[in-house]
C-alpha cells in the first residue's frame, strides 16, 4: 500500500500547492488593480488612445467591451461569490454553529476558484444533525442545499448584464478560462472570447466592396 499512499499524497499535495498559487495569484491581481483603479482615468485615456490609433473607432468600442466584460465577470462570479458567502454564514449564525464567519469565508473563497461550497457546507450539515433537533437539521441542510446551487441561476442573472453579448459567450469565456489559468483566467478568458465573439461578427457582416466587372468592349 505504500507506494499507492504516497502517489494519493503526492497528488493531493500538488492540488493544493496549485490552489494556492491561484489564491496567491488572485490576491495579487487585486493589489494591482487597486493601483490601477487609483489612476484609472489616466489608463482609460491612455487605452483609448492606443486602441483608437490601431483600429480607429472600432479600437475604441472594444476597450470599452472589455471593460463592460471585466465588470459583468465581476458581478457574476465576485458577485454570486458574496452572496453565497453570506447566505451560508447567515445560515450557520441562526442554527449556532461554531466560527460561523470563518465558515463563510471559506464558502467565500470556495466559490471564487469555481468549487462547490458544499464541500465547506456539507460537514457542517453532519455537525448540525448531531447537535441540533431533526427539525433544524433537515431545514438547514435544505437551506445549505440551496445556498450551494444557487450559483447555477445567479450567474445568468448577473453576468452578461450591460455587455451587447449573449450571456453564454462570457459563461464559455470565463469557465475555459477557470479551466486553463486558474482564478485570473474567468476574466481573461471571458474578455478573449467576447472581444474574438465580436470581431467575427464584424468580419462576418462587413460589407466588402467589389470591383466592378468589365466591360465586353474592354
Amino acid at each position: 500500500m505504500a507506494p499507492r499512499l504516497k502517489e494519493s499524497v503526492i497528488s493531493l499535495l500538488s492540488a493544493a500547492a496549485e490552489v494556492g498559487a491561484g489564491i496567491l495569484m488572485f490576491a495579487v491581481s487585486i493589489i494591482i488593480a487597486g493601483v490601477l483603479l487609483a489612476h484609472a482615468d489616466g489608463a482609460n485615456q491612455t487605452a483609448l488612445t492606443f486602441f483608437t490609433r490601431l483600429a480607429g473607432e472600432r479600437g475604441a468600442k472594444f476597450v470599452g467591451l472589455a471593460a463592460a466584460t471585466v465588470r459583468s465577470v465581476a458581478q457574476g462570479i465576485l458577485g454570486v461569490a458574496i452572496i453565497q458567502a453570506v447566505l451560508g454564514g447567515l445560515g450557520c449564525l441562526v442554527v449556532g454553529v461554531p466560527a460561523a464567519g470563518l465558515w463563510a469565508f471559506l464558502v467565500l473563497i470556495l466559490a471564487v476558484v469555481q468549487i462547490p461550497p458544499l464541500l465547506v457546507l456539507g460537514p457542517i450539515i453532519v455537525y448540525v444533525f448531531s447537535t441540533s433537533s431533526t427539525i433544524t437539521a433537515i431545514l438547514f441542510a435544505i437551506w445549505s442545499i440551496l445556498v450551494g446551487m444557487s450559483d447555477a441561476f445567479l450567474k445568468p442573472l448577473l453576468m452578461g448584464r450591460g455587455v451587447d453579448i449573449p450571456m453564454l459567450i462570457i459563461f464559455i469565456g470565463a469557465i475555459g478560462g477557470f479551466i486553463t489559468s486558474g482564478v485570473i483566467g474567468l476574466f481573461v478568458g471571458a474578455i478573449v472570447f467576447t472581444a474574438g465573439y465580436k470581431l467575427f461578427l464584424i468580419w462576418l457582416h462587413e460589407e466588402t466592396e467589389t470591383e466592378p466587372e468589365p466591360s465586353k468592349s474592354e
